[in-house]
Protein backbone atom coordinates (compact mmCIF):
# COMPACT_ATOMS: atom_id res chain seq x y z
CA UNK A 1 0.00 0.00 0.00
CA UNK A 2 2.70 2.66 0.55
CA UNK A 3 4.56 1.73 -2.55
CA UNK A 4 1.14 2.57 -4.14
CA UNK A 5 0.31 6.17 -2.19
CA UNK A 6 4.12 6.71 -3.09
CA UNK A 7 3.32 6.11 -6.90
CA UNK A 8 0.03 8.27 -6.53
CA UNK A 9 1.93 11.22 -5.17
CA UNK A 10 4.93 10.86 -7.42
CA UNK A 11 2.93 11.65 -10.53
CA UNK A 12 2.83 14.49 -12.28
CA UNK A 13 -0.48 15.70 -11.87
CA UNK A 14 -0.15 15.63 -8.20
CA UNK A 15 2.78 17.26 -7.63
CA UNK A 16 1.59 19.93 -10.17
CA UNK A 17 -1.75 20.35 -8.24
CA UNK A 18 0.48 20.79 -5.02
CA UNK A 19 2.23 23.06 -6.71
CA UNK A 20 -0.44 25.02 -7.69
CA UNK A 21 -2.37 25.04 -3.91
CA UNK A 22 0.96 26.65 -2.89
CA UNK A 23 1.27 29.47 -5.34
CA UNK A 24 -2.76 29.85 -4.76
CA UNK A 25 -2.39 30.40 -1.61
CA UNK A 26 0.36 33.22 -2.04
CA UNK A 27 -1.62 34.56 -4.73
CA UNK A 28 -4.65 35.34 -2.20
CA UNK A 29 -2.26 37.15 -0.10
CA UNK A 30 -0.99 39.13 -2.41
CA UNK A 31 -4.37 39.69 -3.69
CA UNK A 32 -5.46 40.57 0.39
CA UNK A 33 -2.97 42.82 0.72
CA UNK A 34 -3.77 44.87 -2.68
CA UNK A 35 -7.47 45.25 -1.58
CA UNK A 36 -6.42 46.12 2.17
CA UNK A 37 -3.82 48.31 1.32
CA UNK A 38 -4.41 49.73 -2.57
CA UNK A 39 -7.77 49.38 -3.30
CA UNK A 40 -9.76 50.36 -0.29
CA UNK A 41 -7.94 53.36 1.16
CA UNK A 42 -8.72 55.33 -1.85
CA UNK A 43 -12.17 54.23 -1.36
CA UNK A 44 -12.71 54.99 2.36
CA UNK A 45 -10.95 58.51 1.72
CA UNK A 46 -13.79 59.02 -0.84
CA UNK A 47 -16.20 58.06 1.63
CA UNK A 48 -15.54 60.33 4.18
CA UNK A 49 -12.15 58.57 5.71
CA UNK A 50 -13.60 55.74 6.69
CA UNK A 51 -12.42 52.08 7.07
CA UNK A 52 -14.33 49.75 5.51
CA UNK A 53 -13.09 47.00 8.46
CA UNK A 54 -15.21 49.04 11.04
CA UNK A 55 -18.00 48.49 9.30
CA UNK A 56 -20.21 46.52 11.17
CA UNK A 57 -23.05 46.35 13.91
CA UNK A 58 -23.15 45.02 17.33
CA UNK A 59 -25.41 42.73 17.70
CA UNK A 60 -25.99 43.46 21.58
CA UNK A 61 -27.31 46.71 21.10
CA UNK A 62 -24.57 48.88 22.57
CA UNK A 63 -22.19 51.56 20.55
CA UNK A 64 -18.21 50.86 20.22
CA UNK A 65 -15.80 53.15 17.82
CA UNK A 66 -14.23 50.34 16.01
CA UNK A 67 -14.42 46.47 15.31
CA UNK A 68 -11.47 45.99 17.62
CA UNK A 69 -13.10 47.75 20.51
CA UNK A 70 -16.23 45.62 20.09
CA UNK A 71 -14.26 42.62 20.18
CA UNK A 72 -12.43 43.10 22.95
CA UNK A 73 -15.67 43.69 24.87
CA UNK A 74 -16.84 40.43 23.68
CA UNK A 75 -19.76 41.78 21.76
CA UNK A 76 -21.22 39.69 18.83
CA UNK A 77 -20.92 41.41 15.76
CA UNK A 78 -21.97 41.60 12.17
CA UNK A 79 -19.05 42.33 10.24
CA UNK A 80 -20.00 43.85 7.01
CA UNK A 81 -17.68 46.22 5.82
CA UNK A 82 -15.16 42.75 6.50
CA UNK A 83 -17.56 40.99 3.74
CA UNK A 84 -17.08 43.93 1.06
CA UNK A 85 -13.41 43.57 1.38
CA UNK A 86 -13.97 39.84 1.47
CA UNK A 87 -16.22 40.35 -2.01
CA UNK A 88 -13.55 42.73 -3.47
CA UNK A 89 -10.42 40.45 -3.13
CA UNK A 90 -12.89 37.44 -4.70
CA UNK A 91 -13.64 39.39 -7.87
CA UNK A 92 -10.19 40.15 -8.57
CA UNK A 93 -8.95 36.76 -8.10
CA UNK A 94 -11.93 35.76 -10.61
CA UNK A 95 -10.84 38.48 -12.56
CA UNK A 96 -7.13 37.09 -12.73
CA UNK A 97 -8.31 33.79 -13.18
CA UNK A 98 -10.32 34.40 -16.35
CA UNK A 99 -7.78 36.73 -18.18
CA UNK A 100 -5.08 33.41 -17.12
CA UNK A 101 -7.72 30.88 -18.56
CA UNK A 102 -7.81 32.79 -21.78
CA UNK A 103 -4.85 33.41 -22.31
CA UNK A 104 -3.82 29.89 -22.03
CA UNK A 105 -7.31 28.96 -24.40
CA UNK A 106 -5.61 31.39 -26.56
CA UNK A 107 -2.27 29.97 -26.79
CA UNK A 108 -3.63 26.18 -27.34
CA UNK A 109 -3.40 24.50 -31.03
CA UNK A 110 -6.78 24.76 -32.92
CA UNK A 111 -7.26 21.30 -34.34
CA UNK A 112 -6.47 21.30 -38.23
CA UNK A 113 -9.51 21.89 -40.66
CA UNK A 114 -10.89 18.28 -42.04
CA UNK A 115 -8.85 17.27 -45.72
CA UNK A 116 -10.62 16.33 -48.72
CA UNK A 117 -9.25 12.90 -48.06
CA UNK A 118 -11.22 12.39 -45.04
CA UNK A 119 -14.81 11.41 -44.78
CA UNK A 120 -17.33 11.32 -41.69
CA UNK A 121 -18.62 7.51 -40.69
CA UNK A 122 -22.20 6.90 -41.26
CA UNK A 123 -22.75 5.60 -37.80
CA UNK A 124 -20.37 7.09 -35.33
CA UNK A 125 -19.88 10.37 -37.13
CA UNK A 126 -15.81 10.36 -36.65
CA UNK A 127 -13.50 11.84 -39.61
CA UNK A 128 -11.91 9.07 -41.32
CA UNK A 129 -10.37 8.47 -44.75
CA UNK A 130 -11.92 8.21 -47.51
CA UNK A 131 -9.98 4.61 -48.51
CA UNK A 132 -11.13 2.84 -44.93
CA UNK A 133 -13.15 0.14 -45.68
CA UNK A 134 -13.49 -0.43 -41.57
CA UNK A 135 -14.17 2.52 -39.18
CA UNK A 136 -11.37 2.51 -36.41
CA UNK A 137 -13.09 3.75 -34.13
CA UNK A 138 -16.65 1.96 -34.02
CA UNK A 139 -14.95 -1.02 -36.38
CA UNK A 140 -18.26 -0.70 -38.68
CA UNK A 141 -17.81 -2.10 -42.27
CA UNK A 142 -17.88 0.41 -44.30
CA UNK A 143 -18.48 0.44 -48.43
CA UNK A 144 -15.73 1.75 -50.24
CA UNK A 145 -15.70 5.19 -51.40
CA UNK A 146 -16.63 6.05 -54.69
Amino acid sequence: MLKEFRDFAARGNVIDLAIGVIIGAAFGKIVGSLVDDVVMPPIGLLLGRVDFKDFFVALNGATYASLAEAKAAGAPTLNYGVFVNTVIQFLIVAFVVFLLVKQINRLKTQPAPPTEDARDCPFCISRISRKATRCPFCTAELRAAV
